[in-house]
């Protein structure tokens, strides 16, 4: 992050002072005008606007509370604790939460070298965002989500990003469009909040939490993906030590859940791509195996026809002319 940028959002606020100072509980006149701890947005945006951010207040333990908007939360340095439905959420530099409107949470009190940032959006924010992504998918169903106005289920994302370099460059854009006020900054942040949920959708694997799914889905989800783009390289050991798992453990959730073991998911998804290069292509058969991940071609030719009942060869004399691969 641009150093001066950082040493803006790492300052001491007025609040944080007054926590150093003695103070023992959360000023709640700072973030609402109701009797139950629910912040309120309009003590934040200014006028006319969908988006601002604001550093997430350090030496106090916050209280169980909720929002009426999106919050999504950046941590920028340290580490930053959340408790949501019994669960502890540790978050850590580059790691980001989203949470609707309807998500109940409280959070360890943070010392000097958290920072976390918390941006404050309401739902039609995500208008441009959601039409960017185009199709199914989590963040997508998440978004929807918010933009429901008869939707009362809590609902939250965590992800745990490893400080992903484009991801990070993305964050510190949009804190630097609000910190320095820029013209049309609500516009552009809109179309940097749907590039950085592009960007997010090729790491669901890092998907730590979620609100909406169980574990085994998440785990599960991340494998698909994991062999949908990976399949030339694809190992369970990646799997493994991702979620932290044992090899074992992780084997016996994809059984469970697909019907299939991870070897046999592979083999599938890897001669669905070797009929696509027989089909359309003149690429020779060698050359195929190669570039769906076998090295060996005498086991590559063995499991083809253990499977088609026919060479490559012969697959290839077959259905040249077809109008679609049969798989």
């Amino acid at each position: 992050m641009d150093q001066w940028l950082f040493e803006q959002i790492q300052k001491i606020t007025p609040e944080e002072q007054a926590y150093l100072d003695g103070e023992e509980q959360v000023n709640k006149e700072i973030y609402t005008k109701k009797q139950n701890f629910e912040i309120d947005c309009q003590l934040f945006l200014k006028q006319g606007k969908l988006i601002t951010v604001r550093h997430h207040s350090r030496f106090i333990e916050f209280p169980e509370h909720k929002h009426n908007y999106i919050e999504i939360v950046y941590v920028c340095a340290g580490e930053i604790v959340h408790y949501i439905d019994g669960k502890v959420l540790s978050m850590q530099k580059g790691d980001l939460l989203l949470m609707n409107q309807n998500v109940k949470h409280s959070v360890k009190r943070a010392e000097m070298g958290d920072i976390g940032i918390n941006f404050i959006a309401l739902p039609e924010f995500f208008d441009i965002p959601l039409q960017m992504m185009r199709r199914q998918n989590m963040i997508a169903d998440f978004l929807l989500g918010t933009l429901r106005q008869n939707n009362t289920v809590p609902q939250y994302l965590l992800f745990q990003l490893n400080e992903q370099k484009y991801i990070s460059n993305l964050m510190e854009n949009m804190i630097s469009s609000v910190v320095y006020d820029s013209e049309n900054e609500d516009i552009i942040n809109q179309y940097s909040m749907g590039l950085f949920f592009l960007y997010l959708l090729n790491h669901m694997d890092r998907l730590a939490h979620n609100s909406s799914q169980s574990y085994e889905d998440v785990v599960i989800q991340a494998v698909l993906k994991y062999i949908d783009t990976q399949y030339r390289t694809a190992a369970l050991s990646r799997i493994a030590e991702d979620f932290n798992l044992s090899l074992s453990a992780v084997s016996r959730l994809i059984k469970k859940n697909t019907g299939f073991t991870f070897v046999e998911l592979l083999m599938r998804k890897r001669f669905q791509k070797a009929l696509m290069f027989l089909v359309e292509t003149e690429l020779p058969i060698d050359q195929i195996a190669a570039n769906i991940g076998y090295e060996n071609l005498s086991y590559f030719y063995r499991q083809f026809k253990a499977n088609y009942g026919v060479t490559p060869s012969q697959y290839r004399a077959e259905h040249k002319n077809d109008p679609q691969i049969r798989i």
